[in-house]
């Protein structure tokens, strides 16, 4: 897909149609004679509301989509994110391959840019190729105010990168067990390093590697598998080269298919348990967007990869298991299996001694049932930390919600036989997963737990956002790493 910008009026470009975004109180015949026939039931500006017209002749164009924004005093640029990606989808319906979208100043040319590309994404990899392909946009135009060309076309490039970062976060995400298991991810990885020209370096450690290094947790979660599991360690140098330059950590769990283990889940929804390794694929998008983006900081990825399947060596509840950093798990039910895997690799991030670590992981159900399938709960030690991914969390639309974390939740985690517990029961669920996890982050090191299991996975499609993986997480990092950390 070709996209650029010009200065020139979107209504003078000839294209198969040109999109323009209106507020609720912006009357449609500022626009020209070509909208002045709609009434208010046909289009009102409303939020989500489309409107394709026939220019007759009127425009350049022959075809014009209006999308609603709502309220001027309610706009957001998420909310003109998921417009821009419902518009897209709309012209892709109606066979449109050239398209121009009026966008007036950067900020709005680079969310275009990045949701139109993001609009086209289509999980279609295992269906038939006599299938009909879906119509894509060609090319595509930015229209702008004059003064604002050089800053668009900066804000679009970064658009148009993150764009396709999401969609190839999706694009693994979405991948069945069989076809993406632990060590497929971690081929991937190592791809994603040779293609990046030397911007990322990436080191795998398989099982044997994964035993000398007394990862414990990731080995006893896959034990039952025939698929082995793996420890994934991509680094991004773009910042000071100075031997005392602290990276940010990122730390992703990337269970590729979970069973439950011997603990296992009701058959509902299991074909569903792909989408546990999303918190990893999340880590890789960030660090492919950081290198694409060349941003000007150092940063460390650490992935933990296994499958949790009930075999004859699975791990067991009751099982006692010695992580990297010497502490001890006791096994209360094997499929709160995230966390066991988690609390190698962030003893592992703080081996990095690193500025702040950030994890993403499909934790708990019980998150879900608490903020919903749109919220990340938030919860860590360090309420900078947490208002600058607050912040960024305004700024792109990936909402996340802070939860307590106090002495009450470390304390229920506390076992007789061992370090801690891996489960505390139904109550607070949440927030003992997050509790388990800081007994694994040295003291002193700021440190922020994302538990993503409702906004990772989209179950119902909706105009903006397609089933399946939603690569939650990717751009709120950027937007974090891009103000400086």
């Amino acid at each position: 897909m070709k996209i650029q910008t010009k200065t020139t009026p979107a209504f003078t470009t000839f294209a198969d149609a040109v999109v323009f975004f209106l507020h609720a109180e912006q009357k449609t015949s500022a626009l020209g004679a070509a909208f002045r026939g709609l009434n208010a039931e046909e289009f009102a500006g409303k939020s989500g509301q489309l409107c394709v017209v026939h220019t007759q002749g009127r425009l350049a164009a022959p075809r014009a989509l209006l999308a609603g924004l709502g309220p001027r005093k309610e706009s957001t640029p998420p909310k003109l994110r998921r417009a821009v990606i419902a518009a897209t989808r709309r012209l892709r319906e109606i066979g449109v391959r050239r398209a121009a979208f009026d966008a007036g100043d950067a900020e709005r040319a680079g969310i275009i840019a990045e949701a139109v590309v993001a609009a086209h994404y289509d999980f279609d990899d295992f269906k038939p190729s006599k299938a009909p392909p879906k119509t894509k946009l060609t090319g595509v135009t930015i229209h702008v105010s004059p003064g604002e060309a050089r800053a668009a076309a900066a804000a679009v490039q970064r658009g148009r990168v993150l764009g396709e970062t999401v969609n190839w976060t999706k694009s693994i995400a979405n991948l069945p067990g069989n076809v993406m298991y632990p060590a497929e991810l971690a081929r991937r990885a190592v791809a994603l390093s040779r293609e990046s020209r030397g911007r990322l370096h990436c080191r795998v450690l398989d099982k044997r590697a994964l035993e000398r290094g007394g990862f414990g947790g990731i080995l006893a979660v896959g034990s039952g598998s025939a698929r082995e599991p793996r420890l994934i360690v991509l680094e991004y140098r773009g910042g000071p080269r100075s031997a005392n330059a602290k990276p940010f950590a990122l730390v992703g769990k990337a269970i590729t298919f979970d069973s439950g283990g011997i603990c296992i889940k009701p058959g509902d929804k299991m074909e569903e348990m792909k989408w546990d390794k999303c918190g990893g694929c999340a880590v890789l998008g960030i660090l492919r967007a950081a290198a694409l983006l060349r941003l000007p900081v150092n940063l460390i990825g650490i992935i933990a990869a296994a499958e949790n399947m009930p075999g004859a060596a699975s791990y067991r509840p009751g099982d006692i298991v010695t992580t990297r950093n010497g502490n001890t798990i006791e096994v209360i039910n094997t499929d709160a299996e995230g966390r066991v895997i988690l609390a190698d690799a962030l003893a592992c991030a703080c081996e990095h001694k690193p500025r702040a670590i950030v994890d993403f992981a499909t934790l708990t159900g019980a998150c879900v049932v608490a903020l919903g399938h749109n919220i990340a709960g938030l919860m860590g030690n360090d309420a900078t930390l947490h208002k600058r991914i607050q912040r960024a969390s305004e700024a792109t639309g990936e909402p996340v919600w802070e939860l307590p974390l106090v002495d009450e939740f470390r304390d229920m985690v506390r076992s007789d036989a061992a370090t801690v517990k891996n489960s505390a029961g139904r109550y607070g669920g949440t927030l003992t997963g997050a509790a388990f996890l800081q007994a694994f982050v040295e003291e002193g090191v700021p440190w922020a737990h994302l538990d993503i299991a409702g906004p990772a996975w989209a179950s119902d499609a909706k105009p903006y956002q397609e089933k399946g993986a939603t690569a939650f997480g990717v751009r709120l990092m950027i937007e974090l790493l891009g103000r400086g950390m």
